[in-house]
């Protein structure tokens, strides 16, 4: 975060290499470098919906932090999800297992994510209401902004907020990617940036909320990963608010789980 506040260096993408842990799933881990350094990882998965199924979660007490969604529902994945208020429901409209939950308003120009029996994957919601895009899906989730489109960052004003960040988007195979970042290093018009030249064949991508809600884990077939979220700041001019997480794990009121069929 040091350095990104300073000059704000390009980052680059190291050497990434795939393990397949099982059928249809695939883990990596991307070391982000600036100035020759490695100032960030990204927490990656490509999974294959053929194989495993997507759900959305909302638990507005805020009462289960990544290990305990993990534990309760043994999904194979968790990542936390979209935008939630502050009584812990959800900030953007949602489906769960069939139940539309969050705004049944809402203006949306970023992307959704969408698991229905006949599409897998993220939609640009540009031109396209979410309400004809949730339309036959079981789960469904809006979130804002989305990242990169059609060879392109479609993040609009920039600004100098750092913080932990989850994304999911999709590869030219149809693959679901889901990526969390370990450190803070990315303002969202960077991190764009670096998805379009990284090796991870993004078609499309969607953030999802960031800072110390930025959470991901993995248990699969003896396999097992965590990456928890800590740190965002708020930037505006020489003035700086930082917000960290010190005492645990941060609550995810909202959470995309990931199952195999």
């Amino acid at each position: 975060m040091r350095l990104a506040l300073t000059n704000a260096p390009a980052a680059v993408a190291d050497k990434l290499e795939w393990r397949t842990i099982g059928q249809g799933f695939d883990t990596a881990e991307l070391p982000v470098l600036a100035e020759g350094r490695k100032v960030d990882r990204i927490m990656l998965a490509r999974v294959d919906p053929a194989w495993f199924r997507f759900v959305v979660r909302n638990s507005p007490t805020g009462d289960k932090d990544l290990d305990q969604w993990m534990t309760q529902t043994g999904a194979a994945l968790v990542v936390n999800g979209s935008y939630y208020a502050r009584n812990g429901e959800p900030d953007t409209p949602l489906l769960a297992e069939g139940k539309q939950l969050g705004p049944k308003n809402y203006h949306a120009r970023a992307g959704a994510f969408v698991s229905s029996s006949f599409f897998v994957g993220i939609r640009d919601l540009g031109g396209m209401d979410w309400k004809s895009v949730f339309q036959g899906a079981e789960n469904a989730m809006v979130s804002y902004p989305l990242l990169v489109a059609e060879g392109k960052s479609r993040v609009g004003r920039p600004s100098r907020w750092l913080a932990n960040r989850s994304f999911i988007g999709q590869d030219e195979a149809g693959h679901i990617i889901i990526g969390t970042t370990t450190d803070a290093f990315f303002t969202l018009e960077r991190l764009a940036q670096f998805l379009l030249e990284a090796p991870i064949g993004l078609t499309i991508a969607l953030n999802l909320d960031g800072g110390p809600v930025a959470c991901q884990g993995i248990s699969l077939n003896g396999y097992n990963r965590r990456c928890y979220g800590r740190w965002e700041a708020r930037v505006e001019g020489d003035r700086l608010w930082l917000l960290s997480w010190p005492y645990g794990t941060f609550a995810m009121p909202v959470i995309l789980a990931v199952f195999p069929k």
